[in-house]
């Protein structure tokens, strides 16, 4: 019963199974401990009960420990638990540097692997697409060629999974061409190598090219599944393309696709991000039972719009469906008691997030408080909670406080903000713009010529930006995106067909 309910996710009943049964004093063995590890149970609460049971011995026990502390980050435990291992195996190596991977630690991955090395051990492709899941950071990408080197050497390359894992590596680095040409050269292309293009073009800021990889993949015959319609959506958030978006929304009501979990959330983040509240909550309410990330996106879509009394009931109803909040959600929170002005709320919400849910707040926290204070004129209570914050505040907490600056015209406080902003980017023009602005208000046009020239000096004249239009006609798209480095022929608009 642990091992099953552990396999389809039922983690806390698993924990309870393995309650009762102490309870009835049936003595744990080897099988026992290997499923709880499974069912996500602690391993430090694990490791201690097989020392006492006298299980903590078998290989088994101690790979599944291993894999559990790597899992948790807890990756030193799980070397030290490692060297225990009397016969050293490819998994709990694998686990060990995957953990070290995430963690950026790339000499102790090198290590590893060195390690492997003298065991006579080669990676295998699960162990392979582990360790490129977790190079995140711009050091790993190096060390990510050296493992696609290796790939080819030892022909690991040549698998679908560890193909996919390339793909997926190089978008994430805006590598896309490179991952172009590692789809062209996999002979049978599944639906996941079509989704790792599609996922790491959107990721890449390169939606455009994501849809021509979508077109590509229909006229190869396969059809759009819940993860490609997810990332598609967000694609179209990324464009404004709220006609592509609608017609992924029929095309996933046509073919009686779940709109839960990520799907739904796509579908609601598209419309909040094209204009369309009423269509968001249509979806929002159409969803039996919305997951955190959903309650999230809507939360944030209501506080983008001005609802803010919407968002805070949507806040409550999600407490009242027992859903547990997150970060996120206190941002959406908090950014919704800024726009509406609600002092107290905002208040009582971070109160809430720091003590009844003790969550440490992020930098944007901070920021959303010192907006809410700063566009309440109580510019007084903004510097002090800046003065208490608890680490230390970056360009986005100070320019908060300039654009409330800006709006009830404290040039002193302005001044001295915009210095603090100066020395911390001074080549971010944004704080130049305010202060541009908040001297022309006042009628200060020698100021405001000093500021302009300060701005021509550091390379920028505030004058970019960008512009989304809606497309009224797939002819219209078309002729945008030829525009693009990666130009689209006209053949490759017929798979869109199918969408209608």
């Amino acid at each position: 019963m642990i091992g099953a309910y552990g396999q389809n996710g039922f983690f806390d009943e698993a924990m309870l199974a393995f309650k009762r049964m102490q309870e009835e004093n049936v003595p744990a063995n080897l099988v026992t401990m290997v499923s709880l590890l499974s069912a996500n149970a602690d391993p430090e609460s694990t490791h201690c009960h097989a020392t006492k049971t006298g299980l903590v011995n078998d290989a088994s026990v101690i790979t599944s420990l291993i894999c559990q502390y790597a899992t948790r980050r807890n990756t030193e435990s799980g070397k030290l638990l490692y060297k225990s291992l009397p016969q050293k195996n490819l998994v709990s190596l694998t686990a060990l540097m995957s953990s070290y991977t995430e963690k950026g630690d790339l000499f102790q991955v090198m290590s590893c692997f060195a390690h492997l090395q003298q065991l006579e051990m080669k990676l295998d492709a699960v162990a392979m697409v582990c360790i490129l899941h977790g190079m995140k950071d711009p050091m790993g990408f190096c060390l990510g060629l050296a493992f696609h080197a290796y790939g080819l050497k030892s022909g690991l390359s040549a698998d679908s999974l560890v193909a996919n894992g390339l793909i997926s590596l190089y978008s994430r680095f805006d590598k896309i061409e490179t991952a172009f040409s590692l789809l062209s050269e996999i002979h049978e292309k599944t639906l996941i190598s079509w989704n790792s293009l599609i996922s790491g073009c959107v990721q890449a800021g390169r939606p455009s090219d994501a849809l021509e990889v979508f077109f590509q993949m229909k006229m190869s015959g396969h059809s759009p599944d819940a993860i490609t319609i997810s990332s598609l959506l967000s694609g179209c958030c990324q464009l404004g393309y709220l006609q592509f978006g609608e017609r992924l929304h029929n095309y996933i009501l046509r073919n009686n696709h779940e709109v839960e979990d990520f799907v739904g959330t796509a579908l609601i983040d598209m419309y909040i991000k094209c204009g369309r509240i009423e269509h968001a909550e249509r979806v929002f309410k159409s969803i039996e039972e919305p997951c955190l990330a959903t309650w999230n996106s809507m939360i944030s879509g209501y506080s983008l719009y001005g609802l803010e009394h919407e968002a805070l009931a949507c806040f409550s109803e999600m407490q009242n469906q027992g859903i547990k909040p997150d970060k996120i959600t206190f941002l959406g929170v908090l950014a919704a008691c800024t726009h509406g002005g609600l002092v107290q709320e905002g208040r009582k919400h971070f109160q809430i997030m720091r003590e009844q849910f003790n969550m440490v707040p992020d930098l944007q926290h901070y920021a959303c408080m010192v907006g809410l204070f700063g566009r309440a004129g109580l510019f007084e209570e903004a510097l002090m909670f800046i003065r208490n914050m608890e680490m230390e505040p970056d360009f986005a907490v100070w320019a908060t406080l300039l654009s409330a600056c800006c709006i009830h015209q404290e040039v002193k406080l302005g001044e001295y903000v915009a210095r603090k902003l100066f020395f911390l980017d001074s080549n971010n023009g944004g704080f130049f713009v305010l202060m541009s602005n908040l001297y022309a208000v006042k009628g200060m046009w020698d100021e405001v010529a000093r500021v302009r020239e300060m701005m021509r000096e550091s390379g920028g004249d505030g004058c970019s930006g960008i512009s989304v239009i809606e497309m009224t006609s797939l002819e219209d798209m078309n002729v945008n995106l030829s525009s693009s480095k990666s130009s689209l022929n006209a053949n490759a608009w017929q798979p869109l067909l199918s969408l209608y």
